[in-house]
């Protein structure tokens, strides 16, 4: 029989991988870890689960806390659990995702010295084994746009297909044929409305604008073609 004290000190964190597009490029929200371990470098936010909550209101909770972000929704992405990921103990952190525009400047608060939205692509190294958690954010957020109608909240109210492909193209992190993706996209029922309207902002002919339809889940799913794994 085991008793309590054949246990060693074990703990809950939750960790929050939270993503947008600013200007060309997909970018994470970090913080600068202000205390040891791991003191002064970058890490996703999260923390300690305390006793008398759950994991979702500890993950909304640390979110406001640490970067001053609020009304998120989030989603669990993973669970991780390795020996030795925390050198203070045994811990067992929840990570989740949200995906979503116009995210305001972040601000620092409680333990983190900065805040700050980093380009995913230029993200070297994280704390603990936050880079093998923000992967998998990154990559569960390109598959999203495959088969969910997310993108087009990256537009205005009305948008042409060419922006709604930059959307595209800057999560995937890859170029997209236009004639192709415009076949794709307008193919899908339910996802893009024309407004019967058009504008020539992008510099070139005429474009089509449309609006976001009422369509949650996209079928046929945008499939991406084959290419390198997310970082």
């Amino acid at each position: 029989m085991y008793s309590p004290s054949d246990f060693p000190p074990f703990a809950v964190t939750v960790d929050l991988v939270v993503l947008t597009v600013r200007g060309d490029s997909l970018c994470a929200l970090l913080v600068r870890r202000g205390e040891a371990p791991h003191l002064g470098e970058w890490a996703l936010p999260g923390g300690f689960v305390l006793v008398d909550e759950s994991l979702d209101a500890a993950a909304a909770r640390e979110l406001v806390e640490e970067t001053g972000v609020a009304g998120l929704h989030l989603e669990q992405l993973g669970t991780y659990g390795e020996p030795g990921r925390d050198p203070r103990m045994r811990v067992v952190s929840v990570a989740y995702l949200a995906l979503a525009p116009d995210l305001p400047v972040p601000v620092a608060g409680t333990d983190a010295a900065a805040a700050s939205w980093e380009p995913v692509e230029s993200v070297s190294s994280l704390a603990f084994d936050h880079g093998r958690i923000l992967a998998a954010g990154v990559e569960r957020a390109r598959a999203k746009l495959e088969y969910t109608g997310l993108g087009a909240e990256f537009c205005g109210p009305e948008f042409t297909v060419a922006e709604l492909r930059r959307v595209y193209e800057i999560v995937w992190g890859s170029p997209l044929d236009p004639r192709n993706f415009h076949r794709k996209v307008t193919g899908v029922e339910g996802f893009l409305v024309p407004t019967g309207e058009s504008t020539s902002r992008d510099g070139g002919r005429p474009a089509a604008l449309y609006r976001r339809g009422a369509a949650g889940v996209l079928h046929p799913p945008l499939v991406r073609a084959a290419g390198p794994p997310a970082r």
